[in-house]
């Protein structure tokens, strides 16, 4: 079975040149945006789940129609997993019954991570899957490591994973934790041999297009973020 995804197409050559300034100011400048309140009260609700389950915790962060979350509490049935993404529309389509270890919330990813790790969250794993590219060298700011809430992201700790097939967003995401952590990140080719952890992987393999997989092991460090 064949699939038809098209390749990324930037204006890009190498790296970004303004990742490390934006990184340094992401960790210099503190993210003043205010938390939305349907973000809010879905992070009290997703808290109140996630404490009466004291299992180990993986956040699967961009779910989309939460396929990744499910495949992921099904490898995983001794931890909580948790997929947050910000459409309602994707979190309700029906793809069967979420198990009891899995929950799926709607909210906006920058404000539930800011929530999480002001609430001591400290997640074993941490997925961050495709897409979020935005090949536009205009869009750098758009991409997760060039966005002011990096700093959060890598804050929270545990076992980072992601998952692009554009090797190049990888290879900016990998110099920019090592120039906030110190922590180089191991960059592989990923084949995923027909075990897909989502429909973008499914999709973009199939299409013939190479995988790229990005994991470091952060600490839990609230101190990395500015006052």
């Amino acid at each position: 079975m064949h699939a038809t995804s098209r390749s990324i197409v930037t204006n890009q050559t190498g790296p970004h040149d303004d990742v490390s300034r934006r990184v340094a100011r992401a960790l210099e400048h503190p993210l003043r945006k205010p938390v939305a309140e349907h973000t809010r009260a879905a992070f009290v609700e997703a808290d109140a789940w996630l404490a009466a389950r004291q299992a180990p915790l993986i956040l699967d962060a961009g779910c989309g129609v939460g396929l990744s979350t499910r495949c992921l509490a099904e490898r995983h049935p001794d931890c909580a997993v948790i997929g947050i993404d910000r459409s309602a529309d994707r979190l309700s389509r029906d793809h069967g019954t979420l198990s009891d270890n899995a929950l799926l919330v709607r909210a906006d990813l920058v404000d539930f991570w800011r929530l999480a790790l002001e609430a001591g969250w400290r997640p074993l794993q941490h997925y961050l899957l495709y897409p979020n590219p935005y090949p536009k060298a205009s869009h750098l700011k758009m991409r997760w490591h060039g966005h002011p809430v990096f700093p959060t992201i890598l804050a929270l700790g545990g076992r980072l994973e992601l998952r692009s097939n554009w090797r190049l967003y990888v290879e900016e995401f990998a110099l920019a934790v090592e120039q906030a952590t110190g922590l180089r990140a191991a960059i592989l080719e990923h084949e995923p041999t027909n075990a897909y952890l989502s429909p973008f992987e499914r999709k973009y393999h199939l299409s013939g297009q190479a995988l790229w997989r990005l994991t470091v092991a952060l600490p839990h460090c609230p101190s990395l973020l500015p006052e």
